[in-house]
């Protein structure tokens, strides 16, 4: 009787081993899993789609932001978004604490007297020509200005 003892400890002993391998292999499966993730994540934030990427754009939440290094009077500015494919022109988010006087796509129609995103949507708020963001100085101050001064700009596009 105890030579069959012997024999069920030594094959329950051996299930034991083979639990903890399996265990382990499922953890490190689980860990992989994670790191896999973790890393397309952070490669997608900081990379953004990659075309986009390496022609000058920054990749932010959903958007890709073109930000010039040169200054431009507005309409040459909204015509270089043009070029680069995007056609609204506009920042509704992204400015954080960008520390550049910067055109926004926000024009003043004196024949109508109303101001236009240049999606063609209305201005609400009123007193603003041509108008610049000045974020580093106070948050969400702008600036009236004329057209023809120049400034940087920055064009949004949809990184999908």
């Amino acid at each position: 009787m105890s030579k069959f003892l012997n024999v069920c400890q030594h094959l329950h002993s051996g299930r034991n081993t083979y639990r903890i391998v399996a265990v382990s292999f499922g953890l490190l499966c689980i860990l992989q899993v994670a790191v896999n993730i973790t890393l397309r994540l952070s490669r997608r934030t900081t990379e953004g789609p990659n075309k986009s990427f390496q022609q000058g754009w920054v990749y932010f939440g959903s958007s890709l932001y073109f930000i010039s290094s040169t200054k431009l009077p507005w309409l040459q500015s909204r015509d270089d978004c043009q070029q680069r494919g995007v056609f609204d022109f506009m920042l509704k988010n992204f400015m954080g604490k960008f520390h550049r006087l910067t055109w926004i796509g926000l024009t003043h129609q004196a024949e109508t007297m109303k101001w236009n995103w240049v999606d063609g949507t209305l201005l609400t708020e009123r007193n603003i020509t041509c108008v610049e963001i000045r974020f580093f100085e106070q948050e969400n101050s702008w600036n009236d200005i004329r057209c023809y001064e120049q400034n940087f700009w920055i064009c949004e596009k949809n990184a999908l």
